[in-house]
């Protein structure tokens, strides 16, 4: 099935270019509710899966020896902007396990945050780790590795435990088979797991309304979300959909943007699992598709919209920051 229109980019009254891609809605029995383009179509869920990379933190016990409070896992969840309510928190975080910022093997990048990376430059500081978006995930899964007494030079590779109970996770929460899983690498070096859309909503959908699960994993996903929604400036951080969207939701909802324009959700009321991937990797347009899908859901309220209306339809604007044109969504969900 090929993928469809969600998004005229729209510049005075011409549609300029357009955004293609495919959304699912699942259930946790693992029904198709609603969708667009291919739901099956395989793709990387990126950093998508942070809340469920984040389950092993949970339930090794890592999480409770090393006093993890909402922030902490919310931000083990996290593609942080590198402000420094982030930063702080990764170095207690590895404070607390006896680590240093030389642990964490997720690489260097310019922090999202612009005024922390002039704060750097002014400052005459190196980039470190530190700054990368998934530090967070990353102390996460080295203090799982001191917790079990594992190696924490190799943590991020396929091989090692941390990656494997991950690996465990994300198959039995898409139920799909574990050899069918596509793995690659992921911007910060660990493995990053390839399913079908579908799945990855059905993943959502479980820990949205997670009663079938067992004991323990129900206890871990309800702590995870719970944390998400509790901490949401610790997901993204200031002016970033994934802390504007849950704070809107004000504890309905959770969700997890991942690289190449891949949007999951939540919803806890209803149980539902959202996944949308944009064919083109443009990030710019998953936004605005995941409103409208909520709003084609009735999910949401007139004032949830309206405070979220930045990202629904963001303006276009030129350098001298005048309103050039927009983004609207541009699609109708099947049954």
């Amino acid at each position: 099935m090929d993928s469809v229109k969600l998004v005229n980019v729209i510049r005075g009254d011409h549609v300029e270019s357009i955004h293609r891609g495919h959304i699912a809605v699942m259930d946790a029995e693992g029904k198709l509710l609603y969708f667009a383009g291919d739901p099956s179509i395989k793709v990387y869920a990126r950093s998508s899966m942070k809340p469920l990379q984040a389950i092993p933190v949970v339930e090794t016990g890592a999480a409770d020896r090393y006093h993890f409070d909402d922030a902490d896992l919310s931000l083990c969840c996290a593609s942080h902007s590198g402000e420094k309510m982030h930063t702080d928190r990764v170095m207690s975080i590895l404070k607390r396990a006896g680590m240093t910022e030389g642990a964490l093997q997720c690489g260097t990048h310019i922090p999202h945050w612009q005024d922390t990376y002039k704060e750097i430059i002014r400052s005459g500081r190196e980039l470190t780790p530190l700054y990368n978006n998934c530090s967070g995930k990353h102390s996460g899964m080295l203090v799982t590795a001191k917790h079990m007494n594992e190696s924490l030079h190799d943590y991020y590779e396929l091989q090692h435990p941390v990656q494997q109970r991950i690996l465990q996770s994300v198959c039995d929460m898409a139920d799909f088979p574990m050899d069918d899983i596509e793995i690659g690498i992921d911007g910060c070096g660990v493995p990053v797991h390839g399913l079908p859309l579908e799945r990855l909503a059905l993943s959502y959908a479980k820990m949205a309304n997670p009663d079938k699960l067992p004991v323990a994993r129900q206890q871990a996903v309800s702590r995870i979300k719970k944390a998400m929604v509790a901490a949401p400036e610790m997901v993204g951080g200031t002016n970033r959909f994934c802390t504007d969207f849950m704070i809107a939701g004000k504890g309905r909802f959770f969700g997890k943007a991942g690289a190449e324009a891949v949007y999951c959700m939540g919803d806890n009321e209803t149980g539902m699992g959202i996944a949308i991937k944009i064919e083109d990797g443009n990030a710019r347009a998953m936004y605005p598709v995941a409103v409208e899908v909520l709003k084609q859901l009735d999910l949401l309220s007139g004032q949830q919209i309206q405070e979220l209306s930045e990202h629904y339809r963001p303006k276009l604007k030129n350098a001298r920051q005048e309103e050039v044109g927009k983004l609207v969504p541009s699609f109708t969900l099947r049954t």
